[in-house]
């Protein structure tokens, strides 16, 4: 592409409903033309999480409204575009199916070249639209679905340093905002509590610290969370508190081993020639401060630039997947057929060996 490139982005693989148009010029610089995100959280929150059907039905009954309110927004026709890019995985079936079908039937319509992104790549390549993060540099992937260490060497190429062999992250901070009897998502509200609670007062486990693989757990410690509020039954504002606190705490210093482990092996390897190569951290659970403050004191340290694209880039959007349709487009991948299909699992480093028995959710990433 030796011009400015403006692609339709597509994103509807969980429990948000996005569309956004963005642009990059030839030098890799970009552009936020529109920006729709449509939640679904009030859907959901009856249920303490993502019913799947319930999101597919909301993502057909939005998605054509918002494609139509983003090119509005961006002041475009669907013919002024230079491609269409949707995600096709991983993520619920159901929602997979109507964003790509979506983005390919926009495709077809207007004669523009198709791509099919890995969600994962998207929140991969964010750094370099919000940014200007060269490669290469580590990404540190949080979110309801997915916890990962992912060595990111170029359009395309990544490799995985570790995951996580049982519960997201995400997913165990909404369980145990749920079994606290606190809202969802459970991110948030689990924050919110532990501010007014005593990090101290109750122990809990460090899941992997000090092992020398990077791979992370966290189902032991969302068990013992359980166990110390069976023990503190019934329990008073100020257990909620301190278990929120505690909770909070664990999960930070066990980031903070795995991922400083990560930086020294970065190091050990020379991977970058910067003077100061980046982390960058995205996935929802990013915004929480207290994990924010551990990473970048841990970056500070090393020698590291602590990278977090804004909040709502960092969360599930359809900007992230228009980028790399255009990043994709730009290092010369080809267009996807038509035929191209959805992927309910598809990790990002394809040659990682599957931790298939160590967890469902290692299984998936």
């Amino acid at each position: 592409m030796n011009k400015k490139s403006v692609f339709l982005g597509i994103e509807s693989s969980c429990d948000e409903t996005a569309a956004a148009i963005v642009a990059r010029d030839a030098d890799g610089r970009g552009e936020i033309l529109a920006d729709v995100v449509l939640s679904q959280l009030e859907e959901h929150a009856a249920f303490g999480g993502v019913v799947p059907e319930i999101a597919a039905r909301a993502h057909v009954e939005a998605m054509d409204r918002l494609i139509a309110e983003a090119l509005e927004r961006s002041g475009l026709s669907l013919c002024e575009l230079d491609g269409v890019a949707a995600t096709i995985g991983p993520g619920l079936i159901g929602g997979l199916i109507v964003g790509a079908m979506s983005g390919k039937a926009m495709a077809y319509a207007a004669n523009k070249p198709f791509y099919g992104v890995n969600h994962l790549e998207g929140h991969a390549l964010t750094a370099r639209l919000t940014n200007g993060v060269k490669f290469p540099f580590l990404m540190l992937l949080v979110s309801g679905g997915h916890t990962q260490i992912v060595l990111v060497k170029g359009v395309g190429q990544y490799e995985r340093w570790g995951t996580t062999i049982d519960d997201a992250l995400g997913e165990a901070f909404d369980k145990t905002a749920k079994l606290l009897g606190l809202g969802y998502p459970g991110g948030p509200q689990v924050e919110a509590a532990a501010k007014t609670g005593d990090p101290k007062r109750i122990a809990l486990p460090r899941p992997m610290k000090g092992e020398a693989r990077l791979d992370f757990s966290f189902s032991g410690l969302k068990t013992a969370v359980r166990q110390a509020a069976q023990n503190l039954a019934p329990l008073s504002e100020q257990d909620v508190a301190d278990l929120c606190a505690a909770f909070q705490l664990a999960v930070a210093e066990t980031l903070q081993d795995r991922v400083g482990r990560s930086l020294a092996r970065f190091k050990a390897e020379g991977l970058s020639a910067e003077d100061r190569p980046a982390l960058v951290v995205a996935g929802g659970v990013a915004a929480n401060s207290a994990i924010r403050a551990v990473l970048t004191s841990l970056c500070d340290g090393q020698g590291f630039a602590f990278v977090a694209p804004p909040f709502r880039l960092c969360t599930d959007n359809a900007v992230m997947i228009a980028w790399a349709g255009l990043e994709r487009a730009a290092a010369g991948f080809p267009a996807n057929g038509f035929d191209m299909p959805v992927r309910s699992r598809w990790p990002l480093d394809a040659k990682a060996a599957a931790l298939i028995g160590s967890g469902r959710k290692g299984a998936k990433a």
